[in-house]
């Protein structure tokens, strides 16, 4: 098979869309960051299992806490758009219909991100 790139295409490795590499290491990168991220989730959510109201709730207050939390959710809605993304641009076809999916992509990630952004800080702010 021929590659019909040019060769400073090849060299600076930007494929057709001219964005292809740098959205695929942004995908790599955010999987890399969201391992350690939720594994520290996973942990203080088996942690507090049981444990009563006030007490969760000084735990999540806690500012660094909160902080480990806050990158959780901003590089996993991150890679959750990425990935979508992906998916629409690769199995929606129809100009209209594509450009209205990945809107409402942005839209949804935002929105979801907002919402768990405020909810931590009204949590960190309040305690």
């Amino acid at each position: 098979m021929k590659d019909f790139r040019t060769p400073l295409c090849k060299a600076r490795g930007l494929g057709s869309a001219r964005d292809g590499t740098e959205h695929f290491w942004m995908q790599r990168l955010t999987a890399l960051a969201n391992i350690p991220l939720f594994l520290f989730f996973i942990t203080i959510v088996v942690t507090l299992i049981g444990k009563d109201y006030n007490y969760i709730r000084a735990i999540i207050g806690n500012p660094i806490i909160a902080l480990i939390m806050a990158l959780m959710v901003l590089s996993g809605i991150y890679h959750m758009k990425l990935g979508m993304q992906v998916i629409i641009e690769d199995y929606v076809h129809g100009k209209e219909l594509r450009a209205s999916m990945l809107a409402l992509n942005i839209f949804f990630s935002f929105s979801m991100g907002l919402a768990c952004i405020f909810a931590l800080l009204k949590i960190t702010l309040e305690g």
